[in-house]
């Protein structure tokens, strides 16, 4: 009978999420650094050049790739023979480590989770409670598969109950440009299909964490029906020429995988789950001789890669800016910013709405006009930082307040990842203002170039705070340019065309 450790548990799961925090698993660097040496679109090629020195850098200075350092989801295989040497729940200790994590002194994680979802929406202030999935299986270990998901690429999670006769990959070409680039791609793809509805999303989910491996696949062939899934959805997303970041190119997913468990005759449930650019993952066993241990990667499997801007770069004063130089600007410019910026999220673009309906006045220092917004929630700072890990959150989630923003309060232009939809696209044209992305999953890197950091208002909401950066050549594109000319409708569409192109007659 193996014997497991209360302290065991909770400090293998507390360095867990610290490992993965700041290393990819290898096969992902890997995956990666493949598809930057193929890319031929510039824009793709240097967002995933970001991404890389990013991942480098998080790895040699321990502090998290991504400021969503997610939620926490554990797969745990508890062996019959296994004894644990407490009185609480599994839910609770692994939550402590969940805790333990997240609060270090050393590398402090985001806080991301809240409670009372449907209602207040209050930070637990600890990122637990974790999802964890519990089964009893024959042996006397447990195994344990973590990983941090960030909400960006949860939220473009799809679930569909497919008729029998209904093709998988042609459902899957006709859900993923829905998606948009939320999910920051390039990354993975999970597959579940069978069960019940519940079933297939835990599938989906289980089926990323596993390596990436597509390429050894293609190279033995496909023996099994979800390997011959697997390859198929490879090929067919990528022709869709969505891209990294979703500015169009050769690669939108470094791989796919697919579980799949008996289901009803009458049924075909279907979930998409996909992985972003910060992919992060562990696996790992206790089996009654102490906690785990992690093994840190050779740093000389990152690949030396420099970061060349796509085109002309242009240097960016936002403290003497106005609408007449925005106007100068084309979608696709990389422009190198400088000067003050706020920020804000959902939580406070919602507190502005509530004060201007009631006819309150905004915070002290909280002034929009003529100023651009970052939408982001940095990570905590330390030792000499000015600010965490800060990379940008998805702006589609901010559409819904453009027009107070725009309108209401005059901001000239807005910073954040992925596209915007199309009333948003119009509004911006309207009031000749300005959208610019920064990297999704390069958060350490884009720290670097925020050089003073204050809150100025809703410290009460933590990361979602409002704070006013100073940014030093900030790297962004201008993805909707004052005339609404978007780069995530026009790339796409291009490199769809230049992969039919590529394609063998």
């Amino acid at each position: 009978m193996t014997v497991i450790q209360k302290q065991d548990l909770v400090e293998s799961i507390a360095d867990a999420l610290q490992f993965i925090s700041y290393y990819h698993p290898a096969d992902f660097i890997q995956a990666m650094n493949e598809a930057y040496e193929k890319e031929l679109n510039p824009a793709a090629k240097d967002a995933i050049a970001q991404i890389l020195i990013n991942s480098r850098m998080s790895a040699q200075g321990h502090r998290p790739m991504c400021q969503d350092t997610g939620i926490v989801t554990v797969f745990v295989k508890v062996g019959m023979q296994v004894r644990f040497d407490f009185d609480q729940s599994l839910q609770s200790v692994i939550d402590e480590g969940v805790s333990k994590a997240y609060k270090s002194s050393d590398n402090p994680l985001r806080k991301s989770i809240v409670e009372d979802p449907a209602g207040t929406r209050k930070n637990t202030g600890t990122n637990a409670p974790a999802v964890v999935h519990t089964e009893l299986v024959a042996g006397d270990k447990v195994v344990i598969e973590i990983a941090a998901k960030g909400g960006g690429s949860e939220n473009k999670a799809k679930l569909a109950m497919l008729n029998p006769s209904d093709d998988i990959v042609e459902w899957v070409a006709k859900v993923l440009p829905t998606m948009g680039a939320g999910w920051c791609p390039p990354g993975m793809l999970g597959i579940g299909i069978g069960g019940t509805a519940e079933k297939a999303a835990v599938l989906a989910k289980e089926s990323l964490m596993a390596s990436c491996d597509i390429h050894e696949l293609k190279e033995r062939g496909a023996q099994t029906t979800e390997e011959k899934l697997r390859l198929a959805i490879y090929d067919r997303v990528n022709k869709l020429g969505i891209g990294a970041q979703g500015l169009g190119g050769l690669t939108t997913v470094l791989d796919v995988k697919v579980k799949s468990f008996p289901t009803h005759a009458a049924s075909k449930p279907v979930a998409l789950i996909p992985n972003c650019a910060a992919t992060r993952h562990i696996h790992f066993e206790l089996n009654g001789h102490g906690a785990a241990e992690f093994t840190p990667p050779d740093i000389n499997l990152w690949p030396e890669v420099t970061q060349a801007s796509a085109g002309d770069v242009k240097r960016v004063n936002l403290d003497d800016i106005d609408a007449e130089q925005i106007a100068t600007w084309k979608a696709g410019d990389t422009l190198l910013l400088n000067g003050k910026i706020l920020t804000g999220r959902d939580a406070a673009h919602k507190r502005i709405q509530d004060l201007l309906a009631t006819g309150k006045p905004l915070p002290d220092g909280v002034d929009f006009n003529g100023r651009f917004i970052y939408y982001v929630g940095p990570v905590d700072a330390v030792g000499d930082e000015a600010v965490g890990p800060a990379g940008p959150t998805t702006s589609t989630r901010m559409d819904q307040f453009t027009q107070m923003m725009l309108a209401k309060l005059g901001l000239l232009g807005m910073i954040g990842k992925a596209e915007r939809g199309e009333q948003t696209v119009q509004l911006i044209r309207e009031h000749q203002a300005v959208y610019l992305m920064a990297v999704g999953g390069a958060a350490y890197l884009v720290s670097k170039a925020i050089k003073k950091a204050r809150v100025v208002a809703f410290e009460d909401l933590g990361m979602e705070a409002i704070y006013e950066f100073e940014v030093k050549d900030m790297p962004v594109t201008v993805a909707v340019d004052s005339r609404g000319h978007n780069v995530h409708e026009q790339g796409p569409v291009i490199w769809r065309g230049k992969i039919a192109q590529m394609q063998p007659s």
